[in-house]
C-alpha cells in the first residue's frame, strides 16, 4: 500500500484483531522535510508558543476591564492549554508528523475530520496573522520616527520581512524563533526582577506606591465583579494560540521522543511563572485603572518609572513577540496545508516544496490573507485588532477541540487494542478530554454573552460551518480520486 492510500484512509477502516496493533499509519505529507530543528529550537519554540502577543499587547486592556482577577483567567486558560498540548504530545510520540493533528484526524476520523481540522487551523492562523501585523504596526507607532507612517505600510513591511525568512529554509525559521523566544523570555525575566524589587521596596511608580494597596484600595481582586473576568476568557484563550506549534515542529526534528516530553512539560511552569506571575506583578505595581488597551502594560510600567529608554526597549520586545507569532503562523500553516493538499483537500499549489524543503505554497496562501489584513488596517486601523482577534479565537477553539477529539479517539483505539499509547500520555483520560471540550464550549457561550463583536463572531458560526460543508463538496471528488489513484 502506498503512502497516499494510508494518508487518505482512516485506520479505523480496517481494525486489527483484539490485542494486536495495526500497521503504522503513514502520511504522504511528511515526505521531503529536513530534520533540521534541534533540541534548543524545539524548547524555545515551546516557550515562544506559550508567550505571545496576547500577553504583551492584550493584557493591558483586559487588566483595565477585569482588574487583578485577570490572573485567574490566565491560570484557568493556561491549565486547559497544557491539557491540549499534552494530548498532542502523546499523539506526537505515538507518530511524529508535520501534519500534526490534521494527520491524526485523518487516521482516526477519516478525511472529513482532517479537512475540518486543517481549515479551522487555517482560520486560526490566517486571522492571527492579521492580528500580528496589526500589533506590529501599532508597536512601531510608539517611536516618533514611525508615528507619521500609515499603519497599513508598517503592517506590510512586517509581513514582508517574516515571509522572506520563512521561505528560505526551516533552519531560518528555527533560528529566528529561537532568538525571538530568547528576547521574550529575557524581557519578562527582567520585568519580573524589576517588578519584585519595586514591590519589595514600596517604590513610587508614577505617583503610586507599588504594593498590595494597589489591589486592596482599588476594589480588590474583582473591582468590577466576576463577570468581566469570565467574559475576557475568550480573549485570554488567544494568548495561548501557539502552544500546539511544538507538535507541528516535531515532524522536522530528530529524536522527538527525547525532546518533546521535556519541552511540553515545561509549558506548565512557564505559564505559571510568566503569565500569572507577570499579571500579579502588574496589579501590584500600579492600580488596574492605570492600564489601557492602547499600550502594552509592560511599556506603561517602564514609562511611568521614567527610566530613559526603558519603555522603548520594552516596546521593541513586544514588537518581537508579534513578529514571532507571525513567524510561527506562516510556518505551521504551510505544513498543515501541505498535508491536506497531498490528500486532495487543499489546493494543489499548497503541496509544493522548494529546494530547501519548505512548503512555500501554503505559506504564501497564509501570507495572502495577511495582505488582506494590510487592507483592513487601511480601512479600519482602530478596530482591526479586536475584529480579527475574535475570529482567531474561533479558529483556536476549533483547533483545540479537534486535538482533544483526536486524543479521545486515540484513547478509545488503545482500549480496543488497535494502537499502543506511549509511556508519555495525557493523564486522567478520557475525563481530561471531556472536561476540556466542555470548557471550550463554555468559552463560546461567554463570547455570546459578551455582546458586540464577540456575539457577532459566534453568530457567524453557521456561516463558517456552511463554508466548511460547501468546501467539502468541492474537494471530495479530488480526495476520492487521490485515494483511488494511489490504489491503482
Amino acid at each position: 500500500m502506498s503512502d497516499r492510500v494510508t494518508a487518505a484512509e482512516p485506520r479505523s477502516a480496517a481494525p486489527a484483531a483484539a490485542g494486536s496493533t495495526a500497521s503504522p499509519h503513514i502520511d504522504a505529507g511528511d515526505a521531503g522535510y529536513r530534520k533540521d530543528l534541534k533540541s534548543r529550537h524545539i524548547n524555545m519554540i515551546a516557550i515562544g508558543g506559550a508567550i505571545g502577543t496576547g500577553l504583551f499587547l492584550g493584557a493591558g486592556g483586559r487588566m483595565a476591564n477585569a482588574g487583578p482577577s485577570l490572573f485567574i483567567a490566565y491560570a484557568v486558560c493556561g491549565l486547559f492549554a497544557f491539557f491540549v498540548v499534552r494530548a498532542l504530545g502523546e499523539l506526537v510520540l505515538y507518530r511524529p508528523s508535520s501534519g500534526a493533528f490534521v494527520s491524526y484526524a485523518r487516521e482516526f476520523m477519516g478525511e472529513k475530520g482532517a479537512y475540518t481540522a486543517g481549515w479551522l487551523y487555517f482560520l486560526n492562523w490566517s486571522t492571527t496573522a492579521v492580528a500580528d501585523i496589526t500589533a506590529a504596526a501599532t508597536y512601531a507607532h510608539f517611536w516618533a520616527m514611525f508615528s507619521d507612517v500609515p499603519q497599513w505600510i508598517l503592517a506590510l513591511i512586517a509581513l514582508a520581512v517574516v515571509l522572506a525568512a520563512n521561505l528560505i529554509s526551516v533552519k531560518y525559521f528555527g533560528e529566528m524563533e529561537f532568538w525571538f523566544a530568547i528576547i521574550k523570555v529575557a524581557a519578562l525575566v527582567a520585568f519580573m526582577l524589576v517588578g519584585i524589587f519595586l514591590v519589595a521596596t514600596s517604590h513610587d511608580v508614577g505617583g503610586h506606591t507599588a504594593g498590595l494597596a494597589n489591589i486592596t484600595e482599588n476594589g480588590g481582586i474583582f473591582p468590577n465583579g466576576m463577570m468581566p473576568m469570565l467574559l475576557l476568557i475568550q480573549g485570554v484563550v488567544f494568548a495561548y494560540a501557539s502552544v500546539e506549534l511544538c507538535g507541528v515542529a516535531a515532524g522536522e526534528t530528530e529524536n522527538p521522543e527525547k525532546i518533546m516530553p521535556k519541552a511540553i512539560n515545561s509549558i506548565m511552569w512557564r505559564v505559571g511563572l510568566f503569565y500569572v506571575g507577570s499579571v500579579v506583578l502588574l496589579a501590584l505595581i500600579l492600580p488596574y485603572t492605570a492600564y489601557s488597551g492602547d499600550q502594552s502594560p509592560f511599556v506603561t510600567v517602564f514609562d511611568k518609572l521614567g527610566i530613559p529608554g526603558a519603555a522603548g526597549v520594552m516596546n521593541l520586545v513586544v514588537l518581537t513577540a508579534a513578529l514571532s507569532s507571525l513567524n510561527s503562523g506562516l510556518y505551521s500553516t504551510g505544513r498543515i496545508l501541505r498535508s491536506m493538499s497531498l490528500a486532495g483537500s487543499a489546493p494543489k499549489f499548497t503541496g509544493v516544496m522548494n529546494k530547501g524543503g519548505v512548503p512555500y505554497g501554503g505559506i504564501l496562501l497564509t501570507a495572502g490573507f495577511g495582505v488582506l489584513g494590510v487592507a483592513l488596517n487601511y480601512v479600519m486601523p482602530g478596530e482591526a485588532f479586536e475584529l480579527v482577534l475574535n475570529f482567531a479565537s474561533i479558529g483556536i477553539i476549533g483547533t483545540w477541540a479537534m486535538i482533544m477529539v483526536c486524543s479521545l479517539l486515540f484513547w478509545r483505539a488503545a482500549r480496543q487494542g488497535r494502537v499502543t499509547r506511549p509511556g508519555y500520555n495525557l493523564p486522567w483520560a478520557p475525563y481530561t478530554q471531556l472536561v476540556t471540550l466542555a470548557f471550550l464550549a463554555t468559552v463560546l457561550v461567554l463570547m455570546w454573552m459578551d455582546g458586540g463583536i464577540g456575539r457577532t463572531t459566534v453568530a457567524c458560526l453557521p456561516l463558517i460551518a456552511a463554508a466548511l460543508v460547501g468546501g467539502w463538496f468541492l474537494v471530495r471528488g479530488r480526495v476520492r480520486a487521490t485515494a483511488g489513484h494511489a490504489r491503482d
